[in-house]
C-alpha cells in the first residue's frame, strides 16, 4: 500500500466516513492513477479535469457517478494534500431532479388494504397527528425521518389503523 493511499484512508476513518464511501473513494483514486499511469499527486488540475470529461464522455458514466469521482477528488487534494480549492478546482454535474411519485387515493387504499396485521398497518401508518406527519423509520441511509402528511392522508390513516386485524385476502378491499 502506498503511503498516499494509506494518508487517505486514514483520512476518510478519521471522519467516520462509511466503508463503502472509502472504497469508493479509493478506487476513483486509483483509476485516476492508472488512466495517467502516475500518481495523483503529480496530476494537476487540468489533467483531473480532463479525466472527468473521459468518464463522462467516453465512458458514458452518469452524473451521480461523476460526481462521486469528483468528491473522491476533492477530498483528496483539498482535504489530504492540502491544495488551495482555488488553485484546483473540480467541479460537480448538477444531478437531475426527478419529482417524487404522489399515489392516488385508489393507491393508498389498495396499499393499506393489504397490510392484513398490525404490525404491518403501523409500518406503513406511523403517523403523529400533532405534527401531521409520517415516521419513517431506516429509510434512505438508514436515517429516520419525518414526512408531512395531509389532512386526507390523516384521515385515511385513522380509518385504517382503527380497522381490525383479521380481514379478507390480500387485495381484496375493506368495506368501511
Amino acid at each position: 500500500m502506498t503511503p498516499l493511499r494509506q494518508r487517505m484512508l486514514d483520512a476518510l476513518e478519521v471522519r467516520g466516513m462509511a466503508v463503502r464511501t472509502q472504497g469508493c473513494y479509493i478506487e476513483a483514486v486509483a483509476r485516476l492513477a492508472r488512466h495517467y499511469n502516475s500518481s495523483p499527486e503529480r496530476l494537476s488540475s487540468e489533467q483531473v479535469q480532463q479525466y472527468l470529461l473521459h468518464l463522462l464522455r467516453e465512458r458514458k458514466l452518469a452524473r451521480s457517478s461523476l460526481n462521486q469521482y469528483g468528491c473522491a477528488f476533492r477530498f483528496l487534494y483539498g482535504t489530504v494534500l492540502g491544495f488551495d480549492a482555488r488553485a484546483f478546482q473540480i467541479p460537480l454535474a448538477p444531478a437531475p431532479q426527478r419529482l417524487p411519485e404522489i399515489l392516488s387515493r385508489e393507491e393508498l387504499a389498495r396499499l393499506f388494504g393489504v397490510a392484513r396485521h398490525l404490525k404491518a398497518r403501523t409500518f406503513y401508518i406511523d403517523s403523529h397527528a400533532d405534527r401531521m406527519c409520517i415516521h419513517v423509520e431506516g429509510g434512505k441511509g438508514g436515517k429516520d425521518r419525518y414526512v408531512p402528511m395531509s389532512q386526507d392522508v390523516a384521515g385515511a390513516a385513522h380509518l385504517v389503523a382503527s380497522r381490525p386485524t383479521e380481514g379478507p385476502a390480500p387485495g381484496v378491499a375493506w368495506r368501511a
